[in-house]
């Protein structure tokens, strides 16, 4: 499991409650805290409030606090590189932000059901197995992602399964 990413994602989401966001942490990295294994994460993907209807609305204007969003990442030495994927980089680190309020309509899962954590005064949420299946299914039927992650998702359905049903042990 690679903490420097955790720990890189702490960075940020201590800066972004200060701006009173509490980010959901997503993708591989989120995985590998909720099973204990390391999934190979090559990016951090942080989800924050933004417009439900995602892709529908201007990269520029789907996520809240967009402006805000882009000060702190500069600020903490990170250069916008796509702005369409709200993605940043910094010495090889990709970061990217997507819409936590898109869960509902994309996986089923409502807001109210994620659990917030805390480590020292540093909020974030994150999801639990079953919400991860969820959005890992979802996101298996999305032709291009099913193209271009080499099976990665499918390898993670299957582990999330067996450690659902007890088969796993974290």
């Amino acid at each position: 499991m690679d903490n420097h990413k955790f720990n890189e994602f702490i960075k940020i989401t201590k800066k972004l409650n200060d701006i009173n966001i509490i980010p959901l942490l997503m993708g591989s990295v989120g995985l590998e805290i909720v099973t204990g294994k390391s999934w190979d994460a090559q990016d951090l993907d942080i989800h924050i409030p933004g417009d439900e209807r995602g892709w529908e609305v201007p990269p520029e204007l789907n996520i809240h606090n967009w402006n805000d969003v882009v000060n702190i990442m500069e600020l903490m030495g990170y250069s916008l590189i796509d702005l369409h994927e709200h993605e940043f980089t910094k010495d090889g680190l990709s970061v990217e932000f997507g819409i936590i309020d898109t869960l509902p309509s994309f996986a089923g899962i409502q807001l109210n059901d994620l659990q917030m954590h805390q480590l020292g005064d540093v909020k974030y949420y994150l999801l639990n197995p079953e919400q991860y299946l969820r959005v890992y299914e979802a996101s298996s039927k999305d032709s291009y992602r099913a193209d271009n992650n080499n099976n990665k998702d499918s390898r993670k359905i299957e582990f999330l399964k067996r450690m659902i049903n007890g088969a796993e042990f974290c």
